[in-house]
């Protein structure tokens, strides 16, 4: 349940983030063009802080992706800050860009930025986009350490379980450093009759300001191996980068081995770091050298 077969090869795709500044949106034209080189399954675009600009920065962005660099593309699409009106319009343009994947999720909420209230809940706009517009792959984000909202375990599978019955292909997860708790979440998938392929989601730490933003702001468990690597090359940068690319190249190996469906990786815009985890396990992946 949510694995392929043992001898079916797994994907590995990229997850990307609109840039808010001039040098930024240059800077992300040669990631790109990097990130073409490495043969991705797909690359997703996150939406920006800005909900409202959705149409100028994520789906965009999307549309070069798809059309310059021929690479297949995911948009993400907000339910908490988007209207019917608004998703109407965008899957329209999405169509017209020739964009036919998108990842529909609740988004971060903003205290100050009141979301609308045609949709709640990620599996409200999965159901209205599947009647809409039935062309479209959708897939869903899932958090193998329990949505935060979530009151328990029960709960949060119970809504996972919503939004493959309205129409969600495939769930990708919320980042995780620990392969135990991703195996044990595939397990309650699986006995939630939740069926569909589940790519993990691992985010190579490379510097000590992405650490400590990490341990601020995640829920995600950090065991004591990846505690470990932050206190001892807190000051040394490129041991840190070292080493946090070796945890995750460790991670993915162990991943691919238990016949994980798909590798997503968060390449914070970093191409370096996808080219690094991409030359260390390409073969995993049935990919050549570049």
């Amino acid at each position: 349940m949510g694995s392929p077969s043992n001898d079916a090869v797994p994907s590995l795709s990229f997850e990307i983030f609109p840039p808010n500044t001039q040098a930024g949106a240059e800077k992300i034209v040669e990631t790109l063009a990097e990130l073409q080189g490495l043969s991705p399954s797909f690359i997703s675009v996150t939406c920006s802080n800005q909900p409202q600009s959705i149409e100028t920065t994520t789906i965009k962005l999307a549309g070069y992706i798809t059309n310059q660099l021929q690479i297949p593309t995911i948009a993400h699409l907000p339910a908490a800050y988007l209207s019917k009106q608004q998703v109407h319009t965008i899957l329209e343009k999405l169509q017209e860009l020739g964009v036919q994947r998108l990842l529909a999720l609740r988004g971060d909420i903003f205290p100050d930025n009141p979301p609308k209230t045609d949709f709640h809940y990620a599996s409200e706009l999965i159901t209205y986009i599947k009647k809409q517009a039935p062309q479209f792959e959708i897939s869903g984000a899932c958090y193998p350490e329990i949505h935060p909202d979530s009151l328990n375990r029960v709960t949060d599978v119970k809504n996972l379980k919503k939004k493959t019955d309205a129409g969600c292909d495939r769930l990708i997860t919320q980042l995780f450093f620990d392969n135990e708790i991703f195996y044990r979440f595939q397990e309650h998938c699986a006995l939630a009759d939740i069926d569909v392929p589940i790519l993990a989601g691992i985010m190579p730490i490379t510097n000590r300001n992405q650490a400590l933003r990490l341990i601020k702001t995640s829920d995600a468990k950090l065991p004591r191996k990846f505690l470990a690597i932050l206190e001892k090359y807190e000051h040394n940068p490129v041991a840190l980068r070292d080493a946090g690319l070796a945890y995750a190249i460790d991670q993915i190996i162990d991943l691919v081995t238990q016949d994980v469906a798909g590798i997503h990786l968060y390449t914070m815009n970093h191409a370096s770091t996808a080219r690094s985890i991409y030359q260390a396990t390409r073969s995993l992946f049935g990919l050549q050298a570049v």
